[in-house]
């Protein structure tokens, strides 16, 4: 395990930009950006365990937004903020303006005024999640740009109907611990594949986070699923692109057998049909909330 003096060094040899830019789709990162989050990750950690203060803020406030249940992202997200010196305030939007007809742009730079930090959960409808992020973003980009706002908070994807960038890179981060690097990752195969649950028609984000991540480190990522249960196409063809550029390889199979064959990691996961997905949105779209 390196020293963190040693990790320090590292972090501030990679180049980034993140202090410039949101974090809602991991394939909007760069490589070096992504490796500067694993190891400024595992810096904190063991910071921590020397019980060597983390304190960025001396105050300020983290927001979540959790427009779907959660559990393991609320408290992960809350334990982060807190451990970088923030407080988290949860923004209930039945119990605010949001619920008198306040406008997304007037509710995202009000409650900036008092925020470092934001972070969305928002999954369940195709084509509406990460926009809506992208619509805070946009709101905050012009209340800084019209002098309402004197900064500008950093926006967190906690889950969206395209990437669940969090838990990815938590994925990614245990990978490279358990196998010792990020380049003793090059070549391991991972099998991505649908599994039964009885519960609720789960997101597609995981699947889609999980082949649009592995996919930039020279994996060969195999995608698994019954027919009919496809991901958003346009992120199929992100995951082809990024295994091309990082010399791994995307495949995708209808067998979880199949794909288990020769696998290093196995990620057996539910999600819903995507023609289901597509339907929920148009009917969210109709404002029919009951069907």
């Amino acid at each position: 395990m390196k020293n963190i003096n040693t990790l320090i060094e590292e972090i501030n040899g990679l180049k980034s930009e993140l202090h410039d830019k949101d974090f809602l789709l991991t394939w909007e990162q760069t490589p070096e950006e992504l490796e500067r989050v694993l190891k400024t990750a595992a810096a904190l950690k063991q910071m921590r365990n020397e019980n060597i203060a983390t304190n960025v803020f001396n105050n300020g406030l983290g927001i979540s937004l959790f427009r779907d249940n959660s559990t393991r992202t609320r408290f992960s997200y809350a334990s982060a903020i807190n451990m970088l010196g923030l407080a988290q305030q949860d923004l209930d939007e039945g119990k605010s303006q949001i619920a008198h007809g306040e406008t997304v742009r007037e509710t995202a730079n009000m409650i900036s005024f008092c925020a470092d930090a934001i972070g969305i959960r928002d999954d369940m409808y195709l084509g509406a999640g990460n926009a809506y992020m992208r619509e805070v973003g946009e709101a905050l980009d012009e209340g800084v740009k019209e002098g309402v706002l004197p900064h500008r908070p950093a926006l967190i994807n906690l889950q969206c109907d395209i990437d669940h960038p969090t838990q990815s890179m938590a994925d990614l981060a245990w990978l490279e611990e358990h196998f010792g690097s990020l380049d003793q990752l090059k070549g391991k195969k991972i099998a991505m594949t649908w599994a039964y649950s009885p519960s609720y028609g789960k997101p597609l984000s995981v699947p889609q986070g999980i082949i649009g991540l592995m996919t930039r480190f020279g994996m060969d990522v195999t995608l698994a699923h019954p027919e009919g249960y496809d991901l958003i196409p346009e992120v199929v063809e992100q995951a082809r692109i990024n295994a091309a550029e990082s010399g791994g390889s995307f495949t995708q199979v209808n067998s979880m057998a199949e794909a288990f064959e020769g696998a290093d990691i196995v990620y057996p996961k539910s999600w819903a049909p995507y023609q289901v997905m597509e339907r929920r949105t148009e009917l969210l779209r109709a404002n029919d909330h009951d069907a």
